[in-house]
């Protein structure tokens, strides 16, 4: 059996369908299926129950799926290594963010090193998922919790401000109430986030009436008068036509975080690109 092989296995395992391991790989669905089909004949056994939901493991698929998770381990490790020891400052180079912080903090660091180092390529992934560090899903993440995983190397980056914003103009309204105010707010999702709980607190009378993962949707609603928003400063206090509202408390702060595997810790471009962020944000 080849690695190649068993990244197969791992896509499908994981995404649970043939289009979505596709999507991972690069890969068409239809040679998805085919090479699902020859890795069963190779090594004569059914890895996937087919069913109206999806591709779930079989026992023997669940046998593989051990094995196959530590030769990907491995490999991983071998890759992450070399490429440490990488210090020319081009190639690729993944990060991951929130939608926000992505577009309004990442992107103006982002233009700078592309002017700096133009052969360094830069993938920036605004995804709510928390992509593996160690799979080299990302090389570079920046979140608002602490990472976990002890062979991250992380560093707190900065402590984001929040406020409570409406357009100029609009009611304001009265601590501890809310009534007839109307409130653009975190999904369901999300609904154990400071900010959101902050908000029920203050004011419980008020009505939803858009609920949104994308800080950015959130702050267009705002800006066209549908109703209050807690949103980061840095997005909000530059939006035309916004007024942060004053309810006696300020909406919690969010910490950023910065993490990236220690096997990279020698990878030039990395390297670069957080000390960019961090002389325009730290502190």
């Amino acid at each position: 059996m080849e690695w190649s092989d068993l990244k197969v296995f791992l896509a499908i395992a994981r995404a649970g369908t043939l289009g979505g391991a596709a999507r991972q790989l690069g890969q068409t669905q239809p040679t998805m299926g085919r090479r699902l089909r020859a890795l069963e004949e190779a090594v004569g056994q059914t890895l996937f129950q087919r069913t109206s939901d999806g591709f779930v493991l079989t026992d023997e698929g669940a046998a593989v799926l051990l094995h196959a998770e530590r030769v990907e381990e491995e490999a991983m490790a071998f890759q992450r290594q070399l490429d440490g020891q990488q210090q020319q400052l081009s190639g690729l180079l993944r990060l991951s963010s929130s939608d926000w912080f992505g577009v309004h903090m990442l992107t103006p660091v982002c233009t700078e090193f592309s002017q700096a180092h133009p052969l360094v390529t830069i993938e920036l992934l605004t995804d709510a998922r928390l992509l593996s560090l160690a799979r080299r899903e990302a090389d570079l993440v920046f979140r608002i919790q602490p990472f976990d995983q002890p062979d991250v190397i992380q560093r707190k980056l900065m402590r984001i401000e929040y406020g409570l914003y409406a357009l100029g103009g609009m009611p304001r309204p009265k601590a501890g109430d809310g009534a007839g105010c109307a409130l653009i707010t975190l999904d369901s999702a999300f609904e154990d986030f400071p900010d959101v709980q902050w908000l029920q607190r203050l004011l419980p009378n008020a009505r939803v009436v858009f609920r949104s993962n994308n800080r950015d949707a959130q702050a267009m609603m705002c800006a066209q008068g549908a109703g209050l928003a807690v949103l980061p400063r840095p997005l909000g206090d530059r939006i035309t036509g916004l007024q942060r509202v004053n309810l006696g408390e300020a909406p919690p702060a969010r910490e950023v975080w910065a993490g990236y595997h220690r096997d990279l810790r020698g990878l030039g471009r990395l390297r670069a690109l957080l000390d960019m962020v961090v002389r325009r944000y730290a502190g």
